[in-house]
């Protein structure tokens, strides 16, 4: 075993005799972009469409829409304001609760708007 080793530490050090392959200049700066491409399109853009669709989705939210909010409290909306939203929680006590926009998670059912049937 020790054999091995000295052997391995032999060949290991150097008389400067071989050549040493160093990254500097442009091989570096490639490497730091290719790294930086990855991080963006791995971590950032992602995030970014998130953000995206989740500002539409708030934007959505209208009356009479199923929601939960990120406390866990589900109820349906009574009333829209600019950065309020009016929760019903409680059918049988009518039990309303206001809520900040950023408070909603989610919208479970989305009421849609019946169809006109002018046509009859």
């Amino acid at each position: 075993m020790l054999d091995l080793l000295t052997i391995i530490a032999q060949e290991g050090g150097g008389d400067g005799g071989g050549a040493q392959q160093s990254f500097c200049g442009p091989q570096q700066m490639i490497l730091f972009a290719m790294m930086g491409a990855v991080f963006y399109f791995l971590m950032i853009r992602p995030q970014g469409k998130e953000k995206k669709k989740r500002a539409a989705m708030l934007s959505a939210v209208k009356k009479n829409d199923r929601v939960a909010t990120i406390g866990g409290i589900l109820g349906t909306v009574t009333s829209v304001k600019d950065d309020e939203i009016t929760l019903k929680v409680d059918e049988s006590n009518n039990t309303k609760i206001t809520f900040a926009r950023s408070a909603i998670q989610r919208v479970i059912a989305a009421t849609t708007p019946e169809p006109d049937d002018g046509d009859k």
